[in-house]
This record gives C-alpha cells, sequence and structure tokens, in this order.
C-alpha cells in the first residue's frame, strides 16, 4: 500500500501522464481499489478507460432513488456496452423532499453517509472531477490523501479540459446521458438539476437559486448541516 507521504512526490510524477497511464498506476499500486461514478460525461470515460484497458476495479455508484430516468437508462447502457457491473450504493432512509427545506442535509443522508459507509473497505477510490470545473476542485491533485475519508483518492482526468472529455467521447463512441444535448452539461439528483442558457458556468444548474455548489463528496471537511425535525 502507498503510504500517504509519498502521495505528493508520485503526484508530481504523474502530473503529466495520461488518465490511462494514472489509471494503470493505480490498479497496480492500490490494490483495494473502486471508482464511484455519478455517470456524467467524465465519469462514463473513465469506466471507457477501464474496460478497454481490463483493469480489475471496482465499480458502484450512489443510487440516490431520484436521479433522472435518463441516468438509470445511461447506467444499464454502460454496463452491456463494457461488460461490467456497476453496484448499486444507497441510503439506508433519506427524508422525503429533504432537497427543497436543506439540500446540504439531503446530500448528506443521500450521498456523503452512503459513501463513506460504501468506500470503508477499500484502501483508495477514483473520482471523475477535473480541476477547471469548481473553484474548490482547482486544487485538486492526480493522488492525493482525501482527508474527509482517510484514504488515497485518484483523479486521472484532473488536468483534462471539458473538451478533452467530449473528444474522447466522440473518439470511442462512448454511451453518454442525452440530457447532455438538451442543456444540462453537468447532472445530479432530479430535484436539484436544471438545463443552462448560454453564458452560464457547466455547473450553474445544480443547486440554482442556493449558494451550495458542492454535493460535500469532494469536499475537505463533512458539510455543516443541521437536519430539520
Amino acid at each position: 500500500m502507498t503510504a500517504m507521504v509519498e502521495l505528493p512526490t508520485i503526484a508530481r510524477a504523474l502530473e503529466d501522464e495520461s488518465p490511462e497511464r494514472i489509471l494503470a498506476w493505480a490498479a497496480e499500486h492500490l490494490p483495494r481499489l473502486t471508482f464511484a461514478t455519478g455517470f456524467g460525461a467524465e465519469g462514463c470515460v473513465i469506466i471507457d478507460l477501464i474496460a478497454r484497458a481490463g483493469l480489475k476495479i471496482d465499480l458502484f455508484t450512489l443510487d440516490t432513488g431520484v436521479l433522472f430516468p435518463e441516468t438509470y437508462a445511461l447506467w444499464r447502457q454502460l454496463e452491456e456496452r463494457y461488460g461490467v457491473t456497476i453496484r448499486a450504493v444507497r441510503a439506508e432512509a433519506a427524508t422525503p423532499e429533504l432537497w427543497k427545506t436543506n439540500p446540504d442535509a439531503c446530500c448528506e443522508q443521500r450521498k456523503v453517509r452512503p459513501l463513506r459507509e460504501a468506500l470503508a473497505g477499500f484502501d483508495a477510490w477514483i473520482t471523475a472531477i477535473r480541476r477547471d470545473q469548481t473553484p474548490e476542485r482547482a486544487t485538486a491533485q492526480v493522488v492525493e490523501h482525501d482527508k474527509k475519508f482517510d484514504l488515497v483518492k485518484v483523479n486521472p482526468l484532473v488536468t483534462w479540459t471539458h473538451d478533452q472529455v467530449w473528444a474522447h467521447i466522440y473518439k470511442h463512441d462512448v454511451p453518454y446521458n442525452p440530457l447532455h444535448e438538451r442543456g444540462y452539461p453537468s447532472i445530479g439528483c432530479a430535484p436539484c438539476t436544471s438545463p443552462i442558457i448560454p453564458g452560464e458556468s457547466l455547473r450553474a444548474g445544480r443547486w440554482r437559486g442556493a449558494a451550495k455548489k458542492e454535493c460535500g463528496l469532494h469536499t475537505s471537511a463533512p458539510l455543516q448541516a443541521k437536519e430539520k425535525p
């Protein structure tokens, strides 16, 4: 197992490597490794890379119960296309329509807690984040210590741009969510995702009208959410 103190050195060495090389390194050096996908364009690219390279990496998704129908259909399509199984991780209990009154607490229930439990048996996890997506992700490294979940975090697409992601999708005919073609560049749960208009940031449709910009999975500390009784 790679020691946490070695991660900055490894990150520098892998900074200019391709996502394929980063994933290969992770599969070789991090035996208890998983990929948590939300079925965004980036996640579909990583599934394509893992499957085409034949890497033995566990795959799962956080099924919040309120994903778009198109997302559930894409889930099945990816499994059939690549011959893989993408496990469903679900919350044991979630307050109905909590997103209307406390979206932070809703994400904590439906995403953060289930993810923490799902990652408990692993040494490392792969994500599909990119530095140019949000200010909060701008300092993410190729490989880093995830302080929130206390394990290694691998971000193979962190240096890529939006255009690079889509160039890969078109070149390799990677399945993707049709909502991307209907004004949804960033897709989360149906109640909290809306299409954007030209000129808006690519994540403007997430939690529209709220100060919230992250679900809490990729923040360094837990969300300070107080659930209403």
